[in-house]
């Protein structure tokens, strides 16, 4: 493994003294804290640095992060993927949404170890933080959350106009795509791209679903048992 080769080979970018360090901080940090408390299932050095930390920053080959200013991470764990987007690319200011305060406390810690600034934790529902902050973030990720239609209808809310939508998905996304159209368009925004990619060493395929918002809709996201039931 050279975690800091495979990133100036697939993305053009040099890693810092600095930034290979918070790395590893991160995967020390976050390995210790899940023997007591369970963040993730994936742990081996390897499979930390490649399904996590390279997965999360696969977006800055698509997108210039350096015209990006605010993100918001839904339901981001154990910080994936803003919390390596933000070592990549320390001028960003994240907010991060989970309704689950032991990821939090988690994600707490690793800010000072990190030494992070312009991070914001939210303890709430995602559903009901966007209904208040609607078209406030350049860029709204979300990584293993739901079905795109779920999780579009949550984000793209939030997401400003002209602004960015990412879902990170695995392989045959087809039907997702499929079903997820209507309620796009009904937010006021389109697919503009999918960019499917193989990670190195054989880790694992994946999917970053590219959606622009192209106007303001208003009155969503709904409650989320209507949008479970009830996609657009």
């Amino acid at each position: 493994m050279n975690f800091k080769d495979d990133i100036k080979n697939c993305f053009s970018k040099e890693l810092s003294v600095k930034q290979i360090e918070q790395f590893q901080i991160y995967y020390e940090f976050l390995v210790e804290y899940n023997k007591n408390v369970n963040l993730t299932s994936i742990t081996e050095e390897q499979d930390v640095f490649y399904k996590h930390f390279f997965d999360s920053v696969t977006p800055i080959r698509f997108i210039d992060f350096d015209h990006i200013n605010s993100v918001c991470d839904m339901g981001s764990g154990a910080g994936f993927p803003s919390f390596p987007l933000k070592i990549m690319y320390p001028h960003l200011k994240i907010t991060i949404i989970d309704s689950l305060n032991k990821r939090l406390t988690f994600l707490n810690q690793l800010i000072e170890k990190l030494e992070f600034s312009d991070i914001c934790l939210v303890h709430d529902r995602i559903e009901k933080y966007a209904l208040n902050h609607q078209n406030e973030f350049d860029l709204v990720t979300a990584r293993a959350l739901g079905e795109l239609s779920l999780i579009s209808e949550m984000g793209i809310p939030m997401t400003k106009v002209g602004g960015i939508f990412l879902a990170f998905k695995g392989q045959n996304i087809d039907e997702e795509l499929e079903n997820a159209k209507n309620t796009v368009n009904k937010l006021g925004a389109k697919i503009d791209s999918v960019h499917s990619f193989e990670l190195p060493y054989q880790i694992g395929s994946r999917s970053l679903i590219h959606i622009v918002k192209i106007k303001d809709v208003r009155g969503y996201p709904r409650s989320f048992q209507l949008i479970k039931s009830k996609p657009l």
